[in-house]
């Protein structure tokens, strides 16, 4: 009988890819128009014919994206089984999701969404045991749920929140503050910030923004000359004082942060997305905000990665790369310019210090070993007094609170273990579950495994994979392959209640942890970047194959997929392997490495990248730049672009100009299309509708290209 239902199934695929082959055939891409454009750098002329869409607010680009737009959704809308995806979607993520409870004063702050509202509610209630009241509903800033929003700081005194409002997923964002009691918005509003956090001290905020951009650049022009501010309560934002800017360097970012004594106004300064000097000044020396005469410098370079911790009396906690790349942290005491430093918790031998929380008296520690999270309790001596016991292999976060807090509340999730918020009792050191999601989902029919595999160089390579218990490895399995690999950003375990609609498919889900994120501290972060980037690709294109050889699955059978820098590590494995998948998802990727510092942060992504303008750099750019090294005549995989109208962090130009030179040389019969969200961003903020949409847009192609037919018990 089996044999019998095998052979039905390879006659049913064999007819799905011969049907799926005719209606490809069909595909008439847009025009996109070549220029007769090019520019030199170092000597070498670079062909430019698509510059045009830059412009991603001329008339002309519009059309094009409308064009674009309505080829891919026609694609889509052949695909008989995309409702099916999208309504098992929408099953799948309908159930409460909660935030931990926040302690402001006596009451506590908490967001829930009740299933599939766009943005998740802010609610508050007196104690842990009071009735919940609506707080904060972004959803009814718009219509459609694009605009979201987040609490961003609390005063001093817990009478105010300051909220972070971004409309289309954009960057930009302007601040606006709640009175705790009565809920109500006063009338200040603080506009045109950018990656900016809100620190409060005595009657007003410390913030940081960028000069109004000019019309028409506010997506797309250069952002340069980050000023910090403060801002008076109750007054107009023309009236804000400039505590800090540097005139001779556009390229400085910075971030300003309060102690909870409000003793210490600390100031981060990048010039990147590494390393930041650190400043200090004491503000019970000198209260006034806009005099930092007695400023000191804790770290006077951007060699190591620096964010203070806590501060007691005249001492402070600080996290630190500097002497140690997998980070440790130090006391520093300060008396007027002199400084004394001394090591408190240096990181376990197998694994760095992921992360800090000063809270209920004592300092909790993230040590992530082997990508996993390990907490743990340490006196302010240093002295460690516990290891949390938590529920598995997985990532947990949390313990926020402040020096007197008697309550904490912390978040684990895994793969098979849906988030789930733990109240930690600090004088018993005692956990017990808060809230647990109410879903329906079984962990036990999934199985998760952590496996190592060798790269081109022979450096083992971590990878979770995640499938139901039981399936066959007989290299037939949809696979999607995720990563990132970049910016010393960790990929750890969490719950995606979307990957279940691919899994109970019988698909299987691999996430790898490249070179160039922070999984094993700075060194594996810098093995994947400037000229070392051929690492991060040598990693991933050893994933697909170490999945291939172990018969998880097979090229035919294999989609890769990664966000952001992830978008680029996917548009350098698809033009350098083209034949090891079938299909491939860059989303919202930096795609021209030979322009990216032009655009809007672009240029902060030189600590990574290195930078273009220099000869040798270049030339190390070029040989990998997705765009550059599309070539005609290939075959390339099943494609699908994606980006956002209003992505102002990695501009559509990216996606548009690598979709127009792909379907311009691409030879084969699959389809390469690109989709553009409306109303949307780099992904931050993004409403669930848009999500969920996307999503079923993903897995349908993905599965329709692979021949697969799947099956849905949709309720």
């Amino acid at each position: 009988m089996k044999k019998i239902l095998l052979g039905i199934s390879i006659i049913v695929l064999a007819i799905s890819c011969e049907k799926k082959g005719e209606e490809i055939s069909k595909i008439n891409y847009p025009e996109s128009k070549k220029l007769d454009s090019s520019y030199t750098r170092h000597d070498v002329t670079i062909q430019e014919p698509y510059v045009w869409l830059e412009d991603d607010r001329s008339p002309e680009t519009e059309a094009w994206v409308i064009a674009q737009n309505k080829v891919t959704q026609d694609y889509l809308a052949q695909i008989p089984y995309k409702a099916g995806f999208l309504n098992r979607l929408k099953e799948l993520n309908n159930y409460p999701k909660y935030g931990a409870p926040s302690q402001i004063g006596d009451k506590y702050i908490f967001t829930k969404n009740d299933g599939l509202q766009n943005q998740s509610v802010y609610y508050i209630q007196d104690g842990l045991d009071g009735e919940p009241s609506e707080f904060f509903n972004p959803n009814k800033l718009s219509d459609d749920g694009t605009v979201s929003a987040g609490i961003s700081g609390v005063s001093g005194d817990d009478k105010y929140v300051s909220v972070n409002i971004s409309k289309s997923g954009s960057d930009w964002q302007e601040i606006k503050l709640i009175d705790v009691a009565t809920g109500e918005m006063l009338p200040d509003v603080v506009e045109w910030v950018k990656f900016s956090g809100v620190s409060f001290f005595k009657d007003g905020f410390f913030y940081s923004r960028y000069d109004a951009p000019k019309e028409g650049t506010e997506y797309s022009g250069k952002n340069e000359f980050h000023k910090l501010y403060y801002h008076k309560i109750g007054t107009q934002q023309a009236e804000d004082k400039l505590v800090l800017v540097y005139n001779d360097k556009p390229q400085r970012n910075l971030y300003a942060g309060i102690t909870e004594d409000e003793k210490y106004l600390i100031i981060n300064v990048h010039e990147g997305t590494g390393g930041n000097m650190l400043l200090v000044k004491d503000l019970e020396a000198n209260p006034k905000v806009d005099d930092l005469s007695n400023m000191v410098t804790i770290v006077n370079n951007f060699e190591g990665e620096n964010n203070i911790v806590g501060s007691m009396g005249n001492k402070l906690l600080m996290m630190t790369s500097i002497g140690n790349p997998q980070n440790k942290i130090v006391e520093v005491t300060v008396n007027g310019s002199n400084l004394d430093m001394r090591d408190l918790i240096l990181p376990k031998k197998e694994g760095t210090i992921r992360s800090v929380s000063k809270s209920g008296g004592f300092l909790f520690v993230n040590h992530l070993i082997d990508v996993n999270s390990v907490i743990e309790k340490y006196d302010y001596d240093g002295k460690l007094l516990e290891k949390i016991d938590l529920p598995g292999i997985g990532s947990a976060g949390g313990f926020s609170g402040k020096d007197d807090a008697t309550t904490l509340f912390y978040s684990f999730s895994s793969f098979n273990y849906p988030p789930t918020i733990f109240k930690y009792d600090v004088a018993s050191s005692s956990s017990e579950v808060f809230r647990k999601p109410d879903l329906d989902f079984n962990p036990d029919d999934y199985e998760v495994k952590q496996q190592k595999y060798p790269s081109k160089d022979g450096t083992m390579i971590p990878m979770f994979i995640v499938h139901k218990k039981g399936i066959e490895l007989d290299g037939t399995n949809p696979t999607f392959l995720y990563a990132y690999g970049g910016f010393n950003i960790s990929l750890t375990p969490s719950f995606n209640p979307s990957l279940v609609a691919m899994l109970e498919q019988g698909g299987v889900y691999a996430m790898a942890n490249l070179r160039g994120g922070g999984e094993f501290g700075e060194a594996w972060h810098q093995a994947g970047m400037k000229m070392n980037k051929q690492n991060v690709f040598d990693d991933f294109i050893s994933a697909a194959e170490y999945l291939i050889s172990n018969k998880y699955t097979s090229s035919e059978k294999l989609a890769i997929s990664g966000r952001s820098n992830g978008g680029l590590l996917i548009g350098a494995c698809m033009t350098q392997r083209p034949d090891l998948y079938k299909v491939a998802f860059p989303a919202v990727g930096v795609l021209d490495m030979l322009k990216f510092h032009q655009f809007t942060i672009g240029w902060a992504w030189k600590d990574d990248y290195g930078d273009p303008e220099e000869e040798e750099m270049f030339n190390y750019l070029k040989g990998y730049s997705p765009l550059h090294n599309l070539k005609e005549g290939v075959s390339y995989p099943a494609t699908m672009v994606t980006t956002a109208d209003h992505d102002d962090r990695v501009v559509p130009a990216h996606s548009f100009k690598f979709a127009a030179r792909l379907q311009e040389v691409h030879s084969g019969g699959d389809p390469v299309l690109i989709r553009i969200e409306t109303k949307a961003g780099h992904g931050s903020g993004k409403s669930l509708t848009k999500k969920l949409e996307e999503e079923a847009d993903m897995f349908s192609f993905m599965f329709y290209n692979m021949g697969e037919e799947p099956v849905f018990n949709t309720k």
